[in-house]
């Protein structure tokens, strides 16, 4: 028995020590740092809603901030709202489907073709340029993406809660 402890701790020293000193801390910690499921679970699940959105400057910010209001796992909402990054290649797919849709649902016809003509830097911080260009484009792809986002969070959520409750509970060894 007494063998057997000094092997692991031994294996733990050896695995640790392959690290450097500052990730050593911090794999410590946050193995040490019990984060209620619930938390983790509603982190995931902002993530992923905030993922699908066509707020592609603001996503992990506004992930973050809202993970930060409700007080839960802010870290979480990073990871999940990264994950799309993963699927790249499909998501300017979604982002149509989510345009048309919302077109759709709007009761408006989907643009064809987007026409940018020449327009100056100093064109864009005029307002007008703003609700000619942008908007009739991106208010249909948001109310598009909530019909995708709120459905894959509730999703997210409720996957996660089992897989923490599965990964938390002890394990009967033989």
């Amino acid at each position: 028995m007494l063998k057997t402890q000094r092997s692991t701790e031994a294996t733990g020293s050896v695995y640790e020590s392959r690290l450097p000193g500052a990730l050593a801390r911090l794999k410590r910690w946050l193995v040490s740092h019990q984060c209620p499921w619930q938390s983790i679970a509603l982190g995931s699940a902002i993530g992923i809603f905030f993922g699908f959105t066509p707020l592609y400057p603001l996503k992990t910010l506004l992930s973050i901030g809202v993970a930060w209001v409700s007080r839960c796992n802010k870290i979480a909402a990073a990871v999940a709202v990264t994950l799309h990054d993963v699927v790249i290649w499909a998501m300017p797919a979604i982002y149509v489907a989510e345009y048309q849709f919302g077109c759709w649902i709007l009761n408006r016809p989907a643009a064809q073709r987007v026409h940018f003509r020449q327009f100056r830097l100093r064109d864009f911080v005029h307002w007008h340029v703003f609700s000619r260009l942008v908007w009739p484009i991106y208010w249909p792809a948001f109310v598009g993406s909530l019909f995708l986002a709120i459905p894959s969070a509730i999703l997210v959520y409720f996957l996660m809660r089992l897989l923490i409750s599965r990964a938390r509970t002890p394990q009967k060894g033989n």
